[in-house]
């Protein structure tokens, strides 16, 4: 299945635990309003899940944007499994640390070059 809206693409790897995530440009509050559906019914089906988060020409959040994130984060901080951002350096040791803070989940920063292992490195110990 995938999703477009805005500048958010959503793909799920069909027989895997693995969501693919694309956000181009801000990331807004009403792109929860898609997001977060899909995620949770991920979880239901497969338990934990795995992310591929791919940012481009990305801008970061709007304010409520970030509040949406927030509440994600704590209701599923035990959900995601492992998470792999392939996005500019630029955004790294933020993405990186701030997502520590809100999941448990294994995340791991890739460039967008390294699209191919960072797909490698989630199918890495998935029984799914």
């Amino acid at each position: 299945m995938m999703i477009e809206y805005h500048g958010l693409k959503i793909e799920e790897k069909l027989w895997t635990n693995i969501l693919h995530v694309r956000i181009t440009g801000k990331f807004e509050k009403e792109d929860y309003d898609i997001f977060v559906p899909v995620v949770e019914n991920m979880i239901a089906q497969h338990g934990r899940i795995r992310i591929l988060l791919e940012l481009r020409d990305f801008k970061g959040w709007t304010a409520g944007a970030a509040w949406e994130d927030t509440k994600f984060g704590i209701k599923h901080f035990n959900d995601i499994e492992k998470l792999a951002i392939l996005g500019d350096r630029k955004w790294e040791n933020g993405m990186e640390l701030f997502c520590k803070v809100f999941t448990t989940a294994k995340v791991k920063l890739f460039t967008p070059e390294e699209s191919a292992d960072a797909e490698k490195w989630l199918l890495e110990d998935n029984a799914k």
